[in-house]
C-alpha cells in the first residue's frame, strides 16, 4: 500500500502532471472568478516552464548534475573499464517493463531498461565466470521484470545457469535487501542508469555491501547538436528533465526517511 501511494504521488509530482494541474487551476481562476490576472499570469508561466524544460539545452543542464560523475564510463582516451578486476556477481536494476509473449524478448524492455541490460551483458564479457543478477518485481504483469530481462539477456546468448532473477523487490531499497541475500559481502558490479546510480550505490551501501558502480543509460547530451535539435521543445528532451526532477525527489526522500532496520549504519558497526 505505501509503494502505491509513493508511486501515485511521485507520478503526480513529475513536471508534465504538475504543469497539466496548475494550468488546470489557472484556468479554474479564469472562467469562474474574478481573478482574472492572477489566472493569466500562473496559465503563461506554466506554459513558459513547460517550454524551457522541453528544450535540450535546459533539460539536459538540469540532468547532468544528477547523472554526475557517473555520465562518463571511461578513463579520457582509452576504451578501458574504470575497474579491471573480476567479480563473481553483475547486478542489474530492474527499471520499466512490459510483457507479451508475442513480442521478441528485447522488446519488453521500456527506457531505461534494455541499456542496463545490455550494459551488464557487456559486462559479463569481461568477468569470465560471472553471474547476472537481475532484480524488479511484476507489479501487474503476468511475470516480473527481473524474469523479463533474464529472459532478454539468454535470448542474447547468456546461458540460463548464469542468470539468477530476483522477482520479489519492488523498488531499490527492497532490491539492496534481496541481492545482500545472494552476494554477500562480496563486492559485485551494479549496473543501472547513470542517473540512479548516486542514489542505488546508497542503498547498498547503507546495508554494508561492497557495489563498483556500473553505470547504463547516460542521457545528458554534451557532444554537439544541430540547431533544431538544441531550440525546438521536444517531448524527449522534456524526459530528461523528468529524470533529474526523479532522481532529485528520490535523493530527497532518501535523505530524510528513517533507515529500514535492516541496514547498518556506521555506529551499529562499530558497536561490534
Amino acid at each position: 500500500m505505501l509503494f502505491l501511494l509513493k508511486k501515485y504521488i511521485g507520478s503526480l509530482l513529475m513536471p508534465l502532471p504538475l504543469i497539466i494541474i496548475v494550468s488546470f487551476a489557472a484556468l479554474l481562476l479564469l472562467w469562474f472568478t474574478r481573478w482574472q490576472k492572477t489566472g493569466k499570469t500562473i496559465l503563461s508561466l506554466s506554459w513558459l516552464i513547460l517550454l524551457l524544460f522541453s528544450l535540450q539545452p535546459i533539460a539536459d543542464k538540469l540532468l547532468l548534475p544528477v547523472e554526475g560523475k557517473y555520465v562518463q564510463r571511461y578513463e579520457p582516451e582509452t576504451t578501458i573499464p574504470v575497474f579491471i578486476n573480476p567479480v563473481k556477481y553483475i547486478v542489474v536494476l530492474g527499471g520499466g517493463f512490459t510483457y507479451n509473449p508475442q513480442w521478441a524478448p528485447s522488446a519488453n524492455l521500456i527506457s531505461n531498461s534494455l541499456p542496463r541490460v545490455a550494459e551488464g551483458i557487456r559486462l559479463y564479457h569481461l568477468n569470465p565466470g560471472a553471474k547476472m543478477i537481475f532484480t524488479g518485481g511484476k507489479g501487474v504483469n503476468a511475470i516480473s521484470s527481473a524474469e523479463v530481462a533474464a529472459m532478454v539477456a539468454q535470448s542474447m546468448g547468456i546461458p540460463v545457469e548464469d542468470t539468477i532473477a530476483l522477482k520479489k523487490p519492488l523498488d531499490t531499497e527492497e532490491e539492496a535487501a534481496e541481492v545482500e541475500k545472494v552476494v554477500g559481502q562480496q563486492p559485485f558490479i551494479l549496473v543501472t542508469s547513470a542517473n540512479h546510480m548516486e542514489r542505488s550505490l546508497n542503498f547498498f551501501e547503507q546495508r554494508g555491501l561492497y557495489p563498483i558502480a556500473g553505470p547504463a543509460n547516460q542521457l545528458a547530451v554534451t557532444t554537439p547538436l544541430y540547431p533544431w535539435e538544441k531550440y525546438i521543445p521536444s517531448p524527449y528532451y522534456l524526459s530528461h528533465t523528468e529524470r533529474a526532477w526523479y532522481e532529485t525527489l528520490g535523493r530527497i526522500w532518501q535523505a530524510i526517511k528513517p533507515a529500514n532496520k535492516g541496514m547498518k549504519t556506521e555506529k551499529s558497526e562499530d558497536s561490534q
